[in-house]
């Protein structure tokens, strides 16, 4: 086997992955609660696989229901190495229509209330986020997708479930945003926290509601496109699982809790870092 243990988020008509050998569903415990379903857990070829459908399976939990903390959590806790997260989005932008793929780049967040951190009073680490994903793992990814891909792109995180209004989706055109979602933040915080290089790719859908004359998104329209979606992102991943190199190289994110953490040793509260068992296990030296 090779050092690569790849976590994958499926969302919206990403439930499963095809060609994963001697898989089976794993349930896994977390200090967090419980994460949106069992594991899907196997390999293809010597790439080791996770595979957790972040509505659970069926679509059962609403966007700012998603346990992220645990589904973070299980997946570190099975000893992924770096996550791939695979998102339905709505494009902002007339270049990125419905069936192209972008892999995002940065974020801007609009979510509210959800839990966005695993550390807090006890133990407080501030990670940097200036350059959310990994550049490494996006890069292979957009070479799996291959054609019609766009390379980079700013995501805004809504928080639904509703979609947006006239007057909202038109604003983040303004402000520079290319795609828009409501499930990757979180996400992409909590995977940071947890050492994991996380990349995402977003499955545009549907234009959002901006567009003057044209009937805005809902369910049906997006439904029609997933279909022809997933069947593309199943074969993006295993492309991207058989592509990648034999040795997985490191990553400056796999120890940037080393230069996060500012709570001094002797002050921390044992029950707060016993819940970062498997997060921060590393950097707070619990193994």
């Amino acid at each position: 086997m090779s050092g690569w243990h790849i976590g994958i988020i499926g969302g919206s008509g990403l439930y499963d992955v095809e060609g994963v050998e001697d898989g089976h569903w794993v349930e896994v415990t977390t200090p967090w609660g419980a994460p949106s379903d069992a594991i899907f857990s196997g390999r293809i070829g010597a790439v080791a696989v996770s595979f957790l459908p972040r509505h659970g399976r069926g679509h059962r939990i609403s966007p700012e229901a998603i346990n992220a903390r645990a589904n973070i959590d299980a997946l570190k806790r099975l000893g992924v190495t770096d996550v791939l997260a695979v998102s339905s989005v709505g494009s902002l932008v007339e270049a990125r229509p419905p069936g192209s793929f972008t892999i995002v780049d940065q974020f801007i967040d609009r979510t509210k209330g959800r839990a966005s951190s695993f550390f807090g009073t006890g133990c407080v680490a501030h990670v940097s986020m200036a350059d959310p994903v990994c550049p490494r793992l996006s890069v292979y990814a957009a070479d799996a997708v291959g054609a019609a891909v766009d390379r980079g792109g700013t995501y805004l995180a809504m928080e639904g479930p509703q979609f947006s209004t006239r007057a909202e989706s038109r604003l983040y055109r303004q402000w520079g945003c290319d795609v828009i979602g409501m499930t990757a933040l979180p996400e992409a915080k909590l995977a940071r926290e947890a050492e994991l290089p996380y990349a995402l790719v977003g499955m545009v859908t549907d234009y959002d509601c901006w567009r003057e004359g044209e009937a805005a998104v809902d369910v049906a329209q997006v439904v029609a496109q997933l279909a022809a979606n997933a069947a593309k992102a199943r074969a993006m991943v295993v492309r991207l699982l058989r592509a990648l190199p034999e040795e997985r190289p490191a990553s400056p994110i796999d120890t940037c809790l080393d230069s996060a953490i500012i709570t001094a040793k002797g002050a921390r509260d044992p029950a707060l870092v016993a819940k970062l068992d498997a997060v921060a296990w590393r950097a707070l030296g619990l193994r």
